[in-house]
Parts: structure tokens; C-alpha cells; sequence
């Protein structure tokens, strides 16, 4: 602590006195803890307040809604393009709005249908004119009238399916299945019988023959997932097989019998082949012989045919080559 002392020091003058004051200052040491430093109003300008987080009922922070932000590492964010632009109100700034008012003004962005249909519209009212002194003269009446009758029942819809048909779809063959390639039946009631491939139809299927007189397969439409083709071709060059469709092959289904007349009749007769289906059958069974005579394996050729496919135990179809 310091104490202050006052002594009188005499000079030549008795008239006038002088004091001088002396302090003696002793040091004391305290120990004080530090405590954060808050900047004083007075530091902080005048026109600037202290912003505080903005915070939920709950204590969550609220997000600002005109930010956009990362949901990953990735680089994927928050929200879309399109979204952001809803979010910071972007369609209010002038900029925006004179392009859409361009857009609005310029007939010409508009296609022609759409100008054509809206200029065909009708009011849905028009005038009528109506006789007699207190009727008014006119009147406005519906362009379109409501129908007077109305169905018991609503009837169902029908749904624009944007699938295609399946009569529409491409047909794809395999390479190894060419008219006259020999191929193996693996199943129906010809299964292991070895035919010949006439031509490829429309509707993915493939015409076959036997031929008939070889091992009894008539001229038929298989599909190729139940087929094996072999290296084994004939040159069906020579005949023309045209006429040959899926209409041709189209089954004709006998007229309805009376039901009252033929009730003990449960005979059910066959369905007769045509003429033209038996001369096709011919037809095509003469180009494929002549194809197998003047083929040069044309004896082995004949018995290969004739005869059935077949495994036996410890053969593996999956390294057979045919």
C-alpha cells in the first residue's frame, strides 16, 4: 500500500512555500482466473445487432430454406435444379417474368393444331331467338344438350396401353435354322424324329417337313425353342413355297350343330385336311427328295432321317456335335 508524506523544504524567499509529495508503492501479487472475453456493446457499431441461431420448439436448428446442401460425399445434393429455383422465388425477378410475358405475346411458339383447335372451340351458350310479346325475344341455350336417357349400367373403359401387340414384334431367328437345314424335334408327338426346315414364317414360326414318305412328319409349323439344328443341309433353291403362310395353315371350324335336334350325337367327327393342303404337302415333299437325291451322301442321307435321335447311358448330349 502506498502512503502519501508532506514535508516543507525552506528557500531563500520566507514569503512563499513549496510541498513536494513522495509515494512509496509496495507490490502485491493475486492470482486471478481467466474468463471469455465478451466484445462490449460499446465496441460493436451502432447499426449492426448480434445474430442468434434460429432454433424450433424442439431445440433443432431450422434450415435456411433458400440453401441447398450435400446429402453425401458423392456430390449429390439436397434438392433439384428445378426445385431450387421454387424455393429462392427466382420466377419473381423481372428477368423471368419478361420472358414469360415474350412467351405469352408470341403466337408463333404455339404450334398450328393447337392455335386450329382453340379457334373450332364453341361458346358452350348461344342465343336463341324465341316469338311472342313476354318471352324476352332471346334466350341462351346450351350448344350441346344433355341426353335425355342415360344407361343403368356405366361401361368400363378401355385403356390406352402403350405396349405393342405381339403380332407387331420383329421375328428373330437363329442363324444354324436356314431353309434346308436338318433339325431334331425335342418334343410334341414327332419328338426324335429328324425334319427339314421349308421356311421361316411371319408369326416366328418354322415350316417343317419330314418328309412325310421318309418318316412320317407331315408339312407342319413348329416353334424353335423346341428344335436342335445339325450340320447336316439340304439346297431347297429349286422350289418356290410362297403360297405357304399362317393363313394357309389357319384350322376351319365346323358349323354349330342344333343342340335340341343332336342330343344323343356325341360322335365327334375328325376334321378333314383340304385339297390344297394335301397338294402342298406333295409339292413340297418332291422339292425335298430331289433335294436328298442329289445330295452326295444321298443313301446315309435317307437313313439318317428315317431314323430316331437317341441317348443312351454314359452319352452326354452337351459335347455331342450334330
Amino acid at each position: 500500500m502506498s502512503t502519501p508524506s508532506t514535508k516543507a523544504v525552506p528557500t531563500g524567499d520566507k514569503s512563499k512555500k513549496t510541498t513536494t509529495t513522495t509515494t512509496t508503492v509496495v507490490k502485491t501479487t493475486t492470482t486471478t482466473t481467466k474468463q471469455p472475453q465478451q466484445k462490449s456493446l460499446s465496441t460493436l457499431a451502432v447499426g449492426s445487432k448480434v445474430k442468434k441461431p434460429k432454433t424450433t420448439a424442439s431445440g433443432k436448428k431450422v434450415v435456411n430454406s433458400h440453401s441447398n446442401r450435400l446429402l453425401s460425399n458423392n456430390g449429390l445434393m439436397r434438392f433439384s435444379r428445378g426445385r431450387m429455383f421454387q424455393r429462392r422465388a427466382l420466377y419473381r425477378i423481372s428477368k423471368w417474368k419478361d420472358e414469360r410475358a415474350k412467351l405469352k405475346g408470341d403466337k408463333t411458339k404455339k404450334t398450328a393444331g393447337s392455335i386450329q383447335k382453340k379457334k373450332q372451340r364453341l361458346s358452350p351458350l348461344k342465343k336463341k331467338s324465341i316469338g311472342g310479346e313476354r318471352n324476352g325475344k332471346e334466350r341462351l341455350v346450351r350448344t350441346k344438350r344433355f341426353p335425355r336417357y342415360y344407361p343403368t349400367e356405366e361401361r368400363p373403359k378401355k385403356f390406352s396401353v402403350k405396349r405393342k401387340k405381339f403380332s407387331t414384334h420383329p421375328r428373330r431367328f437363329r442363324s444354324s435354322l436356314t431353309p434346308g437345314t436338318v433339325v431334331i424335334l425335342v418334343a410334341g408327338k414327332h419328338a426324335g424324329k429328324r425334319v427339314v426346315v421349308v421356311k421361316h414364317l411371319s408369326s416366328g414360326l418354322l415350316l417343317v417337313t419330314g418328309p412325310y414318305k421318309f418318316n412320317g412328319v407331315p408339312l407342319r409349323r413348329v416353334n424353335q425353342i423346341y428344335v436342335i439344328a445339325t450340320s447336316t443341309k439340304l439346297d431347297l433353291s429349286a422350289g418356290k413355297f410362297d403360297e405357304l403362310d399362317d393363313k394357309f395353315f389357319k384350322r376351319v371350324r365346323p358349323a354349330k350343330k342344333d343342340a335340341e335336334k343332336d342330343i344323343f350325337d356325341t360322335k365327334k367327327e375328325k376334321p378333314k385336311l383340304r385339297e390344297e393342303r394335301n397338294q402342298a404337302q406333295v409339292n413340297v415333299d418332291k422339292v425335298v427328295v430331289n433335294a436328298v437325291k442329289t445330295h452326295a451322301d444321298s443313301r446315309l442321307l435317307r437313313r439318317y432321317l428315317k431314323s430316331r435321335f437317341q441317348l443312351w447311358n454314359g452319352v452326354l448330349p452337351h459335347k455331342l456335335q450334330f
